[in-house]
């Protein structure tokens, strides 16, 4: 399973998982059974994602435990009102085949849909009523995750894209203050960090990949968690083998140069950065 975090409220949550990202059909049921025979113990999907039924399959058929995997899924912007929060978190929990995850976020700012107030207490809810073991935000900006936690201070993540061309330390400072962790989507830079030199020369030190050097970077931050993607089962195990090596301080500081604001995901109609 390799490093996790813990949390005040008891949960504990593995700091590697496998993201699905664009992984449709049969593709999300083989690499999903895939990345659980590797060692990965947290499945990260959504509703906008439309493979929530294949990776609940997955879980299923796999000779891992339910109870040992931890289990995002994320709530649709379209359905932040109360109402269809309630009613799409049941749906999800129907094709995932649980009674149960253990994260429920909101997939992205939605208050053209609903205040975001009403929206997070029909996720709490949730909580309350046994249908999610917790709740956070995704893609939100750190001045509007700082308001999120004024309004719910249960949530326990902001899943936001992070890699080592994007930093986001506004977010990350307002995670701390309030006991959260940052979960990392696109950690690869959607494959770009392959491609780096500065990586690529790490990892020959090491004998790993740049990829590789990516992920152990994240590990190596605090209260960072990272899902990868990949269809590709060769790269699910490598991306899962980054636990017999580590960073030195040189490395990491090289590796932090690499910072330059570039946003990979940024659809028209998302937050504003800024």
């Amino acid at each position: 399973m390799g490093p996790t975090i813990s949390l005040d409220n008891g949960l504990t949550v593995p700091r590697l998982g496998f993201g699905t990202f664009e992984l449709d059909g049969e593709d999300a049921y083989r690499s999903t059974r895939t990345a659980l025979e590797v060692g990965y113990r947290h499945v990260d999907t959504a509703q906008g994602y439309d493979n929530e039924e294949e990776v609940g399959r997955a879980i299923a058929d796999s000779e891992v435990d339910r109870g040992d995997v931890w289990l995002t899924t994320k709530i649709k912007p379209s359905n932040a009102k109360p109402e269809d929060v309630r009613a799409s978190s049941e749906q999800s929990l129907r094709k995932l085949g649980v009674e149960q995850v253990d994260l429920i976020l909101l997939h992205w700012p939605a208050e053209h849909v609903a205040p975001l107030e009403a929206t997070l207490e029909a996720m709490t809810a949730l909580v309350d009523d046994g249908l999610t073991r917790s709740i956070g935000v995704s893609n939100f900006p750190s001045r509007l995750l700082a308001r999120a936690y004024e309004l719910s201070p249960g949530i326990i993540t902001d899943q936001v894209e992070h890699h080592p061309y994007l930093g986001v330390d506004a977010i990350e400072r307002v995670l701390e203050e309030h006991g959260g962790f940052l979960t990392a989507y696109s950690p690869l830079a959607r494959g770009n960090v392959s491609d780096d030199a500065t990586l690529t020369e790490i990892g020959e030190a090491h004998g790993v990949s740049a990829a590789q050097v990516t992920l152990r970077w994240m590990l190596q931050k605090p209260d960072t968690v990272a899902i990868p993607k990949s269809g590709n089962p060769d790269r699910i195990r490598t991306n899962f083998a980054v636990f017999d090596f580590e960073l030195d301080d040189d490395e990491l500081q090289r590796i932090g140069e690499l910072e330059r604001q570039e946003r990979l995901i940024d659809p028209e109609g998302g937050p504003d950065w800024d």
